[in-house]
């Protein structure tokens, strides 16, 4: 049995990890009475301004609310070569459009490969959807230490 060393990833190492994107989940603020709204989705990462970029539904019957200037919480994991890594991100979620996005982004999502999975009362042609970003206010980066007990 291995104990885990958890290390703080440097930036270079951090954006290496998170790529031009992935899949990971945004959890969304409510009012304090309720539970933080969370969901899977799909991510684009801007290296250069440490930007994260998601492509939201929108629909009026969606559960998440009103996106404009909401606090996020945003994780992403992996387990490459049997070692943890993860990133956690904070901040506000704020409208962006495709066209407002720079095209080294546009081109990293392009390369995302997008996990689709039918969770929508009606055909995904038909759900409207919106880019968000996510500055970070704080991000935290860490991977399970090389070392093994």
């Amino acid at each position: 049995m291995s104990a885990d060393h958890p290390h703080e990833m440097d930036e270079n190492d951090r954006d290496a990890f998170l790529g031009s994107g992935g899949t990971g989940v945004l959890s969304l603020s409510t009012p304090s009475d309720e539970s933080p709204y969370a969901v899977p989705v799909s991510y684009g990462y801007d290296c250069e301004t440490g930007t994260f970029y998601f492509r939201l539904a929108v629909d009026a019957d969606s559960e998440k609310g009103e996106l404009d200037d909401r606090q996020a919480t945003f994780v992403t994991y992996d387990q490459p070569d049997n070692r943890w890594q993860s990133v956690v991100a904070e901040g506000k979620l704020e409208p962006t459009s495709k066209e407002s996005i720079a095209l080294e982004t546009l081109e990293g999502l392009g390369n995302v490969e997008l996990q689709y999975v039918d969770i929508f009362d009606q055909p995904i042609e038909t759900v409207p959807f919106e880019f968000y970003r996510l500055v970070p206010d704080r991000i935290g980066a860490r991977r399970e230490s090389q070392t093994r007990r």
